[in-house]
């Protein structure tokens, strides 16, 4: 038997055709000053482009023009990190977006 390696939260939702993103505090204007959105996308760049469709000028926070990841935020999908976009996901799934801060 292969063991469910999703985060606890992942498994509650795995039922579900949606995917629970839960969003950094930075981009809470983007969101409403919602914490965790439901989102569709068999990958995170398709996710990022649903995200953007309803919470306009979204993905420009997270991806550069280069079409890459910023440097300051990281993904993690189940608890692990993913560092493409075109890192695959399933409905059920849950992605946490970390923004890093900087200063001095």
């Amino acid at each position: 038997m292969v063991a469910d390696r999703r985060a606890p939260a992942a498994r509650l939702f795995r039922h579900h055709r949606v995917i629970r993103v839960l969003i950094p505090s930075p981009l809470f204007s983007y969101t409403g000053g919602q914490k965790q959105i439901e989102a569709e996308g068999e990958s995170l760049a398709g996710l990022l482009g649903g995200l953007d469709t309803r919470h306009p000028g979204m993905r420009h926070r997270i991806v550069d023009e280069q079409d890459c990841i910023r440097k300051h935020i990281r993904f993690f999908v189940n608890g692990e990190m993913a560092t493409r976009l075109d890192h695959a996901l399933n409905p059920g799934d849950e992605v946490m977006i970390v923004a890093a801060l900087s200063g001095g």
